[in-house]
């Protein structure tokens, strides 16, 4: 009996199906991840503006609001073949434009009574799980 091809998906993609949805898995969690995040700086934007370092204070909202577009919109670049690429470069640069605060929290843990200075200190080595993830989605 012949065996049957399972047939090309998308522009030529010739993985095996399976391979082909975990990609797309992946892809979709990291829109998803990145879309979720920008969105909650609009939800609770005092907490995010709290994360500001205090010598950029006078840019608080402006910079919350900057993040959080710059979040949505490359999430929702990752999603076409055509942009996805940019988004990864995009979105990398995002996390490494927002590691001064991270490291500001985690220096200054007195400052963000709520939150046990351990986890501000396990954020720092995170945000390169999520470069990771995000390199990952964006293949």
């Amino acid at each position: 009996m012949a065996r049957i091809q399972p047939p090309h998906i998308g522009n030529g993609d010739t993985r095996a199906p399976d391979a082909v949805g975990r990609s797309r898995g992946a892809r979709l969690g990291t829109a998803l991840f990145w879309i979720v995040g920008g969105a909650l700086h609009f939800v609770i934007p005092r907490q995010f503006e709290s994360f500001v370092p205090p010598r950029l204070g006078r840019w608080r909202k402006e910079l919350v609001v900057a993040s959080a577009i710059a979040e949505i919109a490359g999430g929702i670049a990752v999603l076409p073949d055509r942009t996805r690429r940019l988004a990864r470069w995009w979105l990398l640069a995002t996390l490494v434009a927002v590691y001064p605060a991270n490291i500001n929290m985690a220096v200054n843990s007195k400052d963000f009574p709520d939150i046990p200075a351990p986890a501000l200190w396990a954020r720092l080595p995170l945000q390169f799980l999520f470069a990771r993830n995000t390199w990952r989605g964006t293949r």
